[in-house]
């Protein structure tokens, strides 16, 4: 049965049920969590280092490679060597494409902050990211937004048009991804993605799947104590976290928004469009 969201992701495994999940685990991604909002990250540092290194290894390979085959096609001789033209060219567009590939992997772990983490508020239904514009499941980029290598996507979804998928990635270790596909309000037609928890082994991120899920609907199966900081501590959390990171000060004063009648007043306060 094909996933409802379209269009399907390759890779689809199947989408992912929302509401009341009673396989649920915050795992070690919880950052923060009150009565009002709740934090995960998506990035752990050290995957984000050991990705950087290998495709920085893979970028460095596939320049050189480049240059080999630039050499070949352009030292040739054509009266003996037509054959080598023929290579040449297509080892030219091999190493372009894969060049093409690994940039934006590469922009995405080099750029990536503090764990990008996700936000939702349960009482106004509001998710927001602040995250590397490569951080997706996207393959085709405009060349020309490789020139911005740090590109952010700074946004605010509601929660209502946000539904899980589960993809697989094809690597040797069976990895799972969940991502959060955006459509249009009422529909199933798919407008954005969010990156929602990449690169698992087995079931791990439809733990965290269940532990959102969870606390959207205020089930007491999201236990908010295992978080990295503390209840008490948001100061700290904000200060470590998300300060100096890029947020619009209107959207950090949103994470704690009660009722959308606060929410439009800060929104007003700040004079963001709507």
């Amino acid at each position: 049965m094909p996933s409802k969201y379209r269009p399907q992701r390759f890779g689809w495994i199947g989408d992912l049920e929302k509401g009341k999940n009673y396989l649920t685990s915050p795992e070690d991604r919880l950052i923060f969590a009150n009565d009002n909002y709740c934090v995960f990250k998506r990035k752990i540092l050290s995957d984000q280092i050991f990705y950087l290194i290998i495709i920085s290894l893979g970028l460095i390979f596939g320049c050189i490679g480049e240059y080999f085959a630039i050499s070949l096609v352009a030292f040739f001789n054509p009266a003996t060597e037509r054959t080598l033209l023929y290579v040449g060219i297509t080892a030219i567009v091999a190493f372009c494409l894969g060049i093409y590939c690994i940039i934006p992997e590469f922009y995405h772990n080099l750029f990536s902050r503090r764990g990008s983490p996700i936000i939702f508020n349960r009482k106004t239904g509001k998710v927001y990211v602040n995250e590397s514009y490569f951080f997706s499941f996207r393959f085709w980029y405009n060349p020309l937004v490789f020139l911005h290598p740090n590109k952010r996507r700074i946004k605010e979804y509601d929660w209502a048009d946000l539904h899980g998928v589960a993809i697989h990635n094809y690597s040797p270790y069976s990895l799972v991804s969940d991502i959060l596909m955006v459509c249009k309000p009422g529909t199933n037609q798919t407008i954005d993605h969010i990156m929602f928890d990449p690169a698992r082994k087995g079931v791990g991120s439809h733990l965290i799947w269940g532990w959102v899920n969870n606390y959207m609907i205020f089930d007491k199966l999201a236990d908010p104590s295992r978080s990295i900081y503390p209840t008490d501590q948001e100061d700290k959390f904000k200060q470590e976290i998300i300060n100096g990171q890029g947020w619009p000060k209107w959207m950090i004063e949103a994470f704690n928004a009660t009722t959308q009648d606060e929410l439009a007043d800060i929104k007003q306060k700040y004079q963001v469009k709507q």
